[in-house]
């Protein structure tokens, strides 16, 4: 007994003296963790402060199976408050392990039912959740982000950095899967991401999707776009894509809905691209709006023969017909009035060809052929727009530049009160500005090709596009087509620009038959949301 009492004796003198703080270090390590502590993710604001995105706080239910002793009526219980079959619940509940996931995502309301059930082995994980409360409305431009939190389109990909803010660090000490209460723990705090404001007005987009939805369902068509576009900043105010998504649930999405097809397709924008030639022709003098110009039924350039949409016998039209009519020779015939390279750079800083500068992801600049690779039928083509392809800001931008006087804007999305504002660059003259919008009137006025784009109270102006579509297997048109509009009002002082575009409508109409009647919705309801006065009548 002595033997055995010395041993003891030893050993506890070993045990307690010299490996004591050794042996507890490590019993203390054993039951010490360290988990991350996550960052709230900045909002997503549109222009009026209304969330498009936000973080929420979430929950998960864990268990300890060895703690359980009725997996099934304990199963039950959790999906009576969640609304889910107890069967898979069951299989989570069984078992001999510690810690376990049973459900992920539950509301903080949820947990505090299941809580106060008072079920034994039962425990939460606090964790986040990020939703988008207007559901699809914009989705394509705010994105969605990864199960691991990260941005992975629009917006939420773009401004990741900012958005996503530094997760904190915190250690404690656990038994049984669940923090032992009152052991010491160490908290690096975490650092919630930065709020993200766009220049998207959610109301706006909402009547904008709604819009092009109705049509694109109606006309068979495969997909399209509206912008709409504040000119005097640059300010892109509803940036619509069709076909869309949930962003609360991308899973159940078509991949190629995911992107934004306003700045990843692009196109021939078609006559929609003569607003550049006639203001081109008429700020370097080569013609004014009353400059008469003989149309032949045909015109023959570089070995190809150019016709008008429709056939017809000569015609003597002013510019001003020429484009009310859509009439591509005589588009032709005015940009023969000014030199090739003149005219080159007028598109090149109406911002073909280049990025829009929006800084949304995928952002393809379409593509303008350069000089030294023009044929003999390459100007002719240009000029009434066809040999080069946009995407839906960049037109809408064009058009922009018209109703601010003349000045081109940088198209922005995402508000930066921090920098200065962004310094416009003058493309034509005030006057010319001025001269083309009286023009783009007469396209929505009786006679032109758009009067059902016309808006009561008023004055309104723009420009219908019928363009064909290059299939890219064998580089020529395949008989299918892209209508658009883009208009502006009022004329007198433009406050807003609307571009419409429908992709492959499955019906024959001309482009102003097609995006007109979605010009006119959109922008009579843009107008009273900005609340535009309509034109005050003459007394007299």
């Amino acid at each position: 007994m002595l033997i055995v009492f010395t041993i003891f004796a030893g050993r506890l003198l070993e045990l307690q003296a010299f490996r004591g703080d050794a042996l507890a270090a490590a019993a203390l390590d054993q039951r010490t963790t360290t988990v991350k502590v996550l960052a709230d993710r900045g909002d997503v604001l549109d222009a009026r402060g209304v969330p498009l995105a936000m973080t929420v706080e979430s929950r998960h239910i864990t268990v300890d199976q060895t703690l359980v002793t009725d997996p099934l009526a304990t199963a039950q219980a959790i999906a009576s408050v969640l609304g889910t079959p107890a069967g898979p619940l069951v299989e989570r509940l069984t078992g001999d392990r510690r810690f376990a996931y049973v459900v992920k995502d539950i509301t903080p309301e949820q947990w505090r039912v299941i809580d106060e059930l008072g079920l034994t082995g039962i425990y939460s994980e606090r964790t986040l959740k990020r939703i988008y409360p207007s559901g699809d409305v914009a989705a394509n431009v705010v994105g969605f982000v990864g199960s691991e939190g990260a941005g992975l389109a629009g917006i939420e990909y773009a401004l990741d950095d900012q958005l996503a803010g530094t997760d904190g660090l915190r250690t404690f000490e656990r038994a049984s899967g669940v923090a032992i209460p009152g052991s010491a723990t160490v908290v690096e705090e975490p650092v919630p991401g930065s709020p993200v404001q766009l220049t998207i007005d959610r109301d706006i987009q909402y009547v904008a999707q709604r819009a092009l939805a109705n049509e694109v369902m109606a006309t068979g068509a495969e997909s399209g776009s509206i912008v709409v576009m504040d000119p005097r900043t640059g300010d892109i105010l509803a940036l619509a894509a069709v076909p869309t998504f949930d962003p609360n649930d991308p899973g159940a999405a078509n991949e190629a809905n995911l992107g934004n097809r306003a700045i990843t397709d692009v196109f021939e924008p078609g006559s929609t691209a003569k607003v550049m030639t006639v203001a081109a022709v008429i700020e370097e003098g080569g013609a004014d709006a009353n400059t008469m110009f003989k149309i032949p039924p045909t015109l023959d350039r570089g070995g190809k023969t150019f016709h008008d949409a429709t056939e017809h016998g000569g015609y003597n039209w002013d510019l001003a017909t020429i484009l009310s009519q859509s009439s591509n020779i005589g588009t032709i015939l005015a940009a023969e009035t000014i030199p090739e390279a003149t005219y080159f750079s007028y598109v090149e800083r109406f911002g073909i060809g280049r990025p829009s500068g929006v800084g949304l992801p995928g952002e393809s600049p379409g593509y303008l052929p350069p000089m030294d690779d023009w044929s003999a039928t390459t100007f002719p083509t240009l000029a009434f727009g066809q040999g080069f392809s946009v995407n839906a800001i960049q037109m809408a931008d064009v058009f922009a530049t018209i109703a601010n006087d003349g000045v081109r804007m940088p198209a922005r999305i995402v508000v930066d009160s921090a920098s200065p504002a962004p310094q416009g660059e003058r493309v034509v003259s005030e006057r010319t500005a001025r001269t083309v919008r009286e023009m783009l009137e007469r396209v929505v006025a009786a006679g032109g090709t758009a009067p059902m784009a016309g808006i009561p109270g008023y004055r309104v102006g723009g420009k219908t596009g019928t363009a064909q579509v290059i299939d890219p297997e064998c580089g020529c048109y395949n008989g299918e087509t892209i209508g658009s509009f883009i208009g502006m009002a009022p004329i007198e002082a433009p406050e807003l620009v609307v571009a419409v575009t429908i992709v492959k409508p499955k019906v024959t109409q001309m482009g102003g038959e097609l995006a007109g009647p979605v010009f006119r919705e959109v922008m009579t309801y843009a107008l009273q949301a900005q609340r535009v006065a309509p034109v005050t009548p003459d007394p007299r």
